[in-house]
């Protein structure tokens, strides 16, 4: 189906599930958009690459790009959405509202993956810990028809849900919720902000057996000694991965630094700037 008429159908399908006449989604120079109260949603993808091979692309994670949305003709529109999505800073502990926020943003995340998936590989698709509490039953029910819509499958989504150690606190619910999405045949990566909280969730870990532990490079530092403890942390965590059949990603590399510690410390995967200007400059060298 042409990207034009998914744009439509999906706003067919937010007002029909509202009860309002408001169109979020927008396609404007091929990229679709999503508005949300006073700004603009859309995607970046970030190439995930091999360690051992870094032209070899696994495939891409999606991430948000915000920008101000100032067009009068849909003022009023933008703000009824807001209203409708979320009002998350005066109501922490709405779920719904972060439900509908988070399937805004996946469903533009796919729409704009469309381009990028002839290219193989899998899309790495962020997701709230406070949706999968706030859903009892059936997670990725929903999701799965805006994938088959989008004439995709779920084999090649990974769900990724960042953690932290109040949410290892919730374990056994997202555990639930997480399988939930494994059993309609989505993979799943736990997301780790830095190397001292993937420590602290190593029971989270080893029970969900993830197929992807993503862990963000730590800043390294002048010091030799500290060096040394960082990759032992960072070997630690990807020895357990491995043990459990999942491959680790180490993330946000910037600096060569960081990327020796990737490869010393055998982290499957890449993902950074450091890699794409190494790609880039190759290609310009052919």
């Amino acid at each position: 189906m042409p990207l034009q008429q998914l744009v439509q159908y999906f706003n067919d399908r937010f007002e029909a599930e509202h009860h309002s006449n408001i169109r979020p989604f927008i396609l404007e120079k091929s990229l679709v958009g999503g508005i949300f109260g006073p700004i603009q949603i859309s995607s970046v993808f970030e190439p995930v690459r091999r360690t051992d091979d870094n032209e070899a692309l696994v495939g891409h994670i999606a991430q948000l790009s915000v920008t101000p949305y100032n067009n009068n003709r849909h003022s009023q529109q933008s703000i009824e959405v807001g209203d409708l999505l979320t009002d998350v800073i005066t109501q922490p502990a709405d779920f719904q509202s972060i439900i509908n926020l988070d399937r805004l943003c996946r469903t533009v995340h796919m729409l704009n993956y469309l381009t990028y998936s002839p290219k193989g590989g899998v899309l790495f698709l962020d997701v709230d810990p406070r949706h999968i509490l706030g859903i009892k039953q059936d997670h990725g029910a929903y999701f799965e028809e805006i994938i088959i819509k989008c004439g995709l499958a779920t084999q090649n989504v990974v769900i990724s849900m960042t953690v932290n150690s109040f949410y290892a606190l919730h374990h056994t619910q997202l555990l639930d919720g997480l399988n939930n999405y494994r059993q309609r045949g989505y993979q799943i990566a736990l997301n780790i902000g830095s190397l001292y909280a993937a420590n602290g969730l190593r029971d989270l870990i080893d029970k969900l057996s993830a197929n992807y532990l993503r862990i963000s490079a730590p800043e390294t530092e002048t010091s030799q000694h500290s060096n040394i403890n960082l990759l032992s942390a960072l070997s630690s965590s990807a020895e357990l991965q491995n043990l459990i059949g999942g491959q680790t990603i180490l993330q946000q590399v910037k600096q060569k630094k960081q990327a020796d510690i990737a490869t010393s410390a055998r982290f499957n995967l890449v993902q950074g700037d450091y890699y794409d200007q190494l790609v880039t400059d190759h290609l310009r060298c052919l």
